[in-house]
C-alpha cells in the first residue's frame, strides 16, 4: 500500500531547498560519532569525522531542488511499528510517498525497526555491521568493486545509517538513473552478497572506529558516550550504536546472515521515497522490495525502564586528554508522541539550543566567560547531521534522555564549568522562564525549525519519524503545538520533567583520579580567565565557585580508557 503526502503548504514551505547531489560511494554515517565514511574508486575506506557524508572518489557539486510538492498534515502509516507494546501494528507496509516534480532528484530511505538494542548477548555490533555489509557490500549479482564503478559517473550516493532502534539505508541519485540505482539498492536489501571480504573490511572498520576514533581520539564523543554507559548500565542501550571491541570480535559472517534474515524483516520495514521519481515508482518498490522481504523474525526487543540514578553519580574516564570534556544526564519520560515534549522544545532552546547563541548555557559558558567552544542541552537524543547545526532524522527511541554537553574545557576550568552548568540548571528547574524569555525563545524556535527540513531527503526523513512517533508531521506539529503554547505550560512541564537531585555525568579528563578528589572534597573552584571580565560576572563566579555539587561518593569511578567499550557491564 502506498501512501502519498499531498501536495499543499506545510510548514516548510517557506523553508529553503537546497540539496548537495554528493559524488558518495557507499557512504555510511556511524551513529552517535556523526562519522562519515566513503569508498573511493579504488575501494580504498577514507574516513571524515563530523559529517554526514564525503566526497568519494571526485568533488561534490551543488544541485538546486527546485520541486514545490510540499506536506500537509500528517502521514501515518498503517504499520506505525510505535512503542514499546508493539501497538497500531496491524496491515501491510507501506511505501511513504513525497512528490517533487520539479526535483532532478529521488531520495530513498529503506528503513527497518531494528538496531544495536538487538544486537544479542556478546554480539555487541552485529546490527551495525549487518547494515555495513549491505550499504558498504555487494549484491547477489553485483560485487562491491562492480557498484563502486557504477556509481561513480550518476554522482549517487548509498549510505547506512544506524542507531539504537533504527537501521536506514538512504540512497540518492539524479532521476534520469534511477532505474539501474533502484536496482541496486534493492538487491542490496533483499539480497546481499555477504561477502568475506566485504564482512572482514567493515568489521576493521567498526573496531577502529571504537578503538582509535572514539577511545583514541574523540574526546567529545567519548565524553558523551561514558554520559550512555552511566545512564544505561544493564540496559539495551548500553554498548555505543558500533559495538564493543569484545562483541566485535566475536562476530562471524554467518551471524550476520541469520541476523539480517531475523530482522529486516517485512513486519520491521518503513519505506520511504521522495522527489522526481516518476509514476508507478511507489508500486514498484512494495513490489520489488517490501514484497521479497520476509515475513515474521525476531519479537521487537523489549524495553525495560533505566536504572533509578542515585544522587550526583560520576565515571570519570582517565585519559591524557588535552582538555576535560563533561556530559551530564539523566532520562526523561517524554518523547515526540507526547504533549509535553513541544513545551519542553521550549525550555531547551532557551537553556542549551545546539550551537547557537541561543541558549542561556552557551551565552554565559562561551560568551561571558570563554570557557570553551559551546555548551548545549537536549531533550532526546542528539546527532548532528554533517557540518550543519541540525540534527539527523531516523534514529527514534522509545525511551530518551535529557543531556548537556560541554565541550572540552581547559582542566583548570573543568571543576567551575561542571559547577556552572548544573546550578544553571538548578536555576531553570526552580525558576522556569519569564514571560519575555519565553515569547522570545518561542518565536525563534518557530523560524528555526523550518530549517530542520531545507532538503527533500530530510523532509522524508521527517515523515518518517512522525510515521513511527504517531500523530501529526513532526514540522507541522511545532507550529501548531507552540502558537498554542504559554509560559505557564513550558514551566508546568519543566516541573514535570526536569530536575537536578539525580544526575549522571561522565567526564574523560587527564589525572582523573586526583579530579574526583577535588570534585568529592568539594574544593573551591575559582575560574582563570585569559582577560578582564566584568564585576559582575565576577561576581557571579563566587556563587558558582563554592557551588555544592551533592555527589554520591558511593556513585563513583574511575576507569581507565583502554577499558571503555570492551563489553557490556554485569548489570
Amino acid at each position: 500500500m502506498t501512501r502519498a503526502v499531498p501536495a499543499g503548504t506545510d510548514a516548510a514551505a517557506g523553508a529553503a531547498r537546497t540539496s548537495a547531489a554528493c559524488v558518495l560511494v557507499a557512504a555510511v554515517s556511524i551513529g552517535f560519532l556523526g562519522v562519515a565514511h566513503a569508498s573511493t574508486a579504488a575501494g580504498t575506506p577514507s574516513a571524515a569525522t563530523g559529517a554526514s557524508t564525503v566526497a568519494g572518489a571526485a568533488a561534490a557539486t551543488g544541485t538546486a531542488v527546485t520541486g514545490t510538492a510540499t506536506a500537509t498534515g500528517a502521514w501515518t502509516a498503517a504499520r506505525a511499528l510505535r512503542g514499546p507494546s508493539g501497538g497500531g501494528q496491524e496491515g501491510s507496509s507501506s511505501v511513504l510517498a513525497l512528490p517533487a516534480p520539479g526535483s532532478p532528484l529521488v531520495t530513498l530511505r529503506i528503513g527497518f525497526r531494528t538496531g544495536s538494542v538487538d544486537d544479542p548477548a556478546g554480539r555487541d555490533g552485529l546490527n551495525a555491521l549487518t547494515a555495513l555489509t549491505m550499504g558498504r557490500g555487494g549484491t547477489s549479482s553485483m560485487t562491491f568493486e562492480a557498484i563502486t564503478e557504477a556509481l561513480y559517473p550518476w554522482s549517487a550516493s548509498i549510505r547506512a545509517q544506524f542507531d539504537k532502534e533504527m537501521t536506514v539505508l538512504v540512497g540518492e541519485v539524479h532521476r534520469d538513473h534511477l532505474d539501474p540505482f533502484f536496482a541496486i539498492v534493492r538487491d542490496l536489501v533483499v539480497a546481499p552478497r555477504f561477502d568475506p571480504a566485504d564482512f572482514a573490511r567493515n568489521r576493521d572498520f567498526l573496531t577502529n572506529s571504537l578503538v582509535s576514533s572514539l577511545r583514541g581520539g574523540n574526546d567529545e564523543e567519548l565524553g558523551k558516550e561514558t554520559l550512555n554507559a552511566l545512564l544505561y548500565a544493564g540496559h539495551p542501550y548500553e554498548a555505543p550504536v558500533m559495538g564493543t571491541e569484545d562483541g566485535l570480535a566475536a562476530i562471524g559472517l554467518d551471524d550476520v546472515r541469520a541476523f539480517h534474515r531475523s530482522h529486516y524483516t517485512r513486519d520491521r520495514a518503513l519505506v520511504g521515497i521522495a522527489g522526481g521519481y516518476p509514476d508507478g515508482f511507489a508500486e514498484r518498490v512494495e513490489r520489488e522490495l517490501l514484497d521479497r522481504l520476509p515475513e515474521g523474525g525476531a519479537e521487537r526487543t523489549s524495553l525495560p525502564a533505566p536504572r533509578p540514578l542515585d544522587g550526583v553519580e560520576l565515571l570519570l574516564v582517565d585519559k591524557d586528554a588535552i582538555a576535560t570534556a563533561i556530559s551530564i544526564g539523566f532520562p526523561i519520560e517524554a518523547t515526540r508522541s507526547d504533549d509535553d515534549f513541544y513545551a519542553l522544545m521550549v525550555a531547551n532552546s532557551y537553556f542549551g539550543e545546539h550551537r547557537t547563541f541561543n541558549g542561556l548555557l552557551m551565552n554565559k559558558m562561551r560568551g561571558q566567560r570563554g570557557l570553551n567552544y559551546g555548551d548545549y542541552s537536549y531533550i532526546e537524543s542528539f546527532i548532528q547531521d554533517g557540518g550543519s547545526r541540525l540534527p539527523v532524522p531516523n534514529i527514534p527511541r522509545r525511551q530518551q534522555f535529557f543531556s548537556i554537553w560541554i565541550r572540552p574545557v581547559p582542566h583548570h576550568n573543568a571543576h567551575f564549568a561542571l559547577r556552572q552548568a548544573i546550578r544553571e540548571l538548578h536555576v531553570l528547574v526552580d525558576d522556569g522562564m519569564t514571560p519575555e524569555a519565553f515569547e522570545t525563545t518561542r518565536e525563534f524556535l518557530l523560524n528555526y525549525s523550518r530549517l530542520y527540513v531545507q532538503t527533500t531527503s530530510r523532509r522524508l526523513g521527517y515523515h518518517m519519524d512522525s510515521a513511527v512517533y504517531g500523530g501529526g508531521y513532526f514540522i507541522d506539529e511545532i507550529q501548531r503545538r507552540l502558537e498554542a503554547l504559554t509560559v505557564e505550560e513550558v514551566n508546568a512541564a519543566i516541573r514535570r520533567h526536569l530536575q537536578y537531585d539525580d544526575l549522571a555525568v561522565g567526564i574523560v579528563t587527564r589525572d582523573a583520579a586526583a579530579f574526583r578528589d577535588r570534585l568529592l572534597a568539594n574544593e573551591p573552584s575559582p575560574p582563570t580567565y585569559n582577560t578582564e571580565v566584568p564585576e559582575a560576572i565576577r561576581a557571579e563566579d563566587a556563587l558558582i565557585e563554592g557551588f555544592e555539587l551533592a555527589i554520591n561518593p558511593d556513585r563513583v569511578r574511575v576507569a581507565p580508557v583502554g577499558e571503555m567499550f570492551r563489553a557490556v557491564s554485569a548489570g
